[in-house]
């Protein structure tokens, strides 16, 4: 046995060896690695290699409640070569980034309402789309009635800071044209209405209910014959089910009472009653898991994609307790929505092929 041990003895040797000289050289190491890492990440554009179709792309998943794993409430939805995002919660324009997908690339950003957590983001993407992009125009930002004061408010907040950035870099890389964001509003007279029409991509808005949060809405994206809809913040919705009929994909808020019940509870005797009364009361305004699945059902939808979760789930195992018995009221893919997910609709198929862009 005496040569196993010398074998032993020398593997030890080996690695501890190794190990000094790796830690020896490791400055030289890590600018290595640097540079090979900065080189594969600064030539990804995963738009690029989109085929011809209908993709959205999960850039927030979360909800004002704190999560390190899920950036605020964010869609991108690109058809053929046009990109539109749709609500800019918290990290939207960073996570959009982390996926390969360049924030100087949108056409336009879609807000379905104003709340804080869909909105606390559009000051680092239109200053995204503007210096990664060098863009010569604002970032289009369309809304319902009211974006205006949203999108003056914004661009006063980053008027110095363009200045800086002119000062800077020069009009060439951020032309002063480019900076902040435009509002396009639109009004809603009916249940829907016809936002853009262009190069076979329509984009309608229809009134949700998130009272007394008004106006609130979503939006169907059709493109050469795929078709998919995002629900916005809304409690079970009629109108959403009859505007999204026989969509290829519902990508629908959800919230879990039971869940969300016991952090009020844990509030509540930890004596932060405030937080336990927001807590019950944002039950009222948005869907449960089931009643997401009756509605994706209801709507002859091909696919259910869950986002804008409460509470957190902060690991995979929390999802079939989130879940709870949606997955008995709707007989197609019920997927819990991760940032970085994408969904795919090609044209001349009825397919749905998904992929990872983190």
């Amino acid at each position: 046995m005496a040569w196993l041990k010398r074998i032993g003895l020398t593997a030890l040797a080996l690695i501890l060896v190794g190990g000094v000289t790796a830690f020896a050289f490791q400055a030289r190491i890590g600018m290595r690695l640097f540079e090979r890492g900065t080189a594969q990440r600064m030539g990804v554009d995963n738009i690029a290699a989109l085929n011809d179709g209908l993709h959205v792309g999960l850039c927030g998943t979360g909800s004002p409640m704190p999560n390190l794993d899920r950036a605020g409430p964010c869609n991108v939805v690109i058809a053929g070569k046009q990109m539109f995002v749709v609500d800019a919660g918290e990290g939207a324009g960073e996570t959009l980034n982390v996926m390969g997908i360049s924030p100087g690339k949108a056409d336009g950003l879609l807000l379905t309402h104003f709340h804080s957590d869909h909105i606390d983001g559009i000051g680092p993407l239109m200053l995204l789309h503007w210096t990664r992009g060098s863009s010569t125009a604002p970032l289009p930002i369309y809304g319902p009635s009211g974006v205006e004061a949203i999108v003056d408010g914004f661009n006063a907040a980053y008027a110095t800071d363009n200045t800086y950035r002119i000062a800077h870099h020069g009009a060439e890389v951020v032309p002063p044209s480019g900076a902040g964001g435009i509002a396009r509003p639109f009004e809603m007279t009916g249940p829907a209405t016809v936002v853009l029409e262009r190069d076979g991509l329509k984009i309608t808005a229809f009134t949700v209910n998130h009272d007394p949060i008004k106006p609130a809405v979503g939006y169907r994206f059709d493109y050469k014959g795929r078709s998919l809809c995002i629900s916005g913040d809304t409690k079970k919705s009629a109108n959403l089910e009859a505007v999204c009929k026989g969509v290829d994909i519902l990508v629908h808020e959800a919230l879990n009472p039971e869940l969300l019940q016991k952090m009020e509870a844990a509030a509540g005797a930890d004596g932060q009653a405030g937080a336990a009364k927001i807590m019950h009361d944002i039950q009222d305004y948005h869907t449960t898991p089931e009643e997401a699945a009756e509605s994706a059902k209801i709507a002859g939808a091909g696919m259910l994609v869950l986002s804008h979760l409460v509470p957190p789930l902060p690991s995979r195992w929390l999802y079939a307790a989130f879940l709870g018995g949606a997955e008995g009221r709707f007989s197609g893919p019920i997927v819990v929505g991760e940032d970085g997910m994408m969904f795919s609709l090609p044209t001349g198929s009825k397919t749905i092929d998904r992929t990872r862009l983190i």
